[in-house]
């Protein structure tokens, strides 16, 4: 598969038709490649050093991270990284995964409660990197950055502003651009849902309802995004409006393509974030339950007792 041809210069590269096996060759981005391995790397030796001094974590959340780095990996280190440059079906297969899915798998991770309990506390006086995500998760930018004030504008204009605007063709010329923004797409996913899976600590820490709120105020837009390019009768995207002749394809066909995965993927998160809220609900009214349950045995149910005695000088009263 031809590497080469990348971004507005490259869309002429000779690319055969497009099939699921040719999608998911191994290829694609070296950034991203080394990313998702420093990323497992880096959270292996978290939990290892966790293990080795006998605290335990939860294999559910390794799982989950390990899941979300190969969701990554499976968009940007494949074929489909390639195809997603001439396509923009598969562009917006990989724009629905790295921002959608993968941030709520990584965050399912907790990776910010394993970096605060793996790093070690530096000496007396001094800062290492421990200390140093303490004052970032109680900085100022962090509460800016994960209010829904700002998290839900900037989730909606990552559709609109980017894709209606000479923005996308810009930055789809190169592949420094073309990274730029799939990062961007990563990094907006993790801000958005952070506060909304609240499986981490981090500055905004709403309710339940309001979580669910959040959610809710974002993914409609995901949706109109995708009807609005299924209706469209021209192409509305430039970087996608001549396609290779190789891959025997209709712009206007592929962006109706593009436009039906954008609506049908609004619908996933929702569902996976849903059934996360109500578990971590569940669990926590479970938590409540028990603490009341043990007070009660540690102070021998006097509530009880209280009662009891509160009836027997109702009783003594009225005899």
């Amino acid at each position: 598969m031809d590497h080469s041809g990348h971004g507005m210069d490259g869309m002429n590269m000779d690319l055969p038709p497009f099939t699921l096996g040719r999608g998911l060759e191994f290829g694609g981005d070296p950034v991203f490649l080394v990313g998702c391995l420093l990323g497992l790397g880096l959270y292996g030796w978290a939990v290892i050093r966790l293990r080795r001094r006998g605290d335990a974590w939860p294999v559910g959340r390794t799982v989950a991270w390990a899941l979300g780095v190969v969701s990554v990996a499976l968009v940007m280190c494949t074929g489909l990284n390639d195809y997603g440059m001439a396509m923009f079906s598969v562009h917006m297969v990989q724009h629905m995964i790295i921002s959608m899915l993968s941030p709520i798998l990584l965050l399912l991770g907790a990776p910010v409660t394993l970096a605060l309990r793996a790093l070690p506390a530096a000496g007396r006086g001094r800062k290492g990197p421990r200390e140093l995500l303490v004052a970032l998760l109680h900085s100022r930018y962090m509460r800016i950055i994960t209010h829904p004030a700002f998290t839900i504008p900037l989730f909606i204009a990552s559709l609109y502003a980017l894709y209606f605007s000479p923005l996308f063709d810009f930055l789809m010329e190169s592949r420094a651009g073309h990274i730029g923004m799939m990062v961007h797409f990563l990094a907006v996913g993790l801000v958005f849902f952070w506060p909304i899976m609240g499986v981490d600590p981090g500055p905004h820490r709403p309710g339940y309802v309001m979580r669910m709120l959040e959610l809710f105020a974002g993914m409609p837009f995901h949706a109109f995004f995708g009807i609005a390019l299924m209706m469209a009768s021209e192409p509305m995207v430039h970087t996608f409006l001549n396609p290779p002749a190789s891959l025997g394809i209709d712009a206007l066909s592929d962006q109706s393509a593009a436009g039906g995965i954008a609506w049908a993927f609004s619908e996933i998160p929702s569902v996976v974030v849903l059934i996360a809220l109500v578990f971590q609900w569940y669990k926590s009214e479970e938590r409540q339950s028990q603490r009341a349950d043990r007070a009660a045995d540690r102070n021998g149910d006097k509530d009880l007792a209280d009662y009891n005695a509160y009836l027997a000088s109702l009783n003594a009263r009225g005899q």
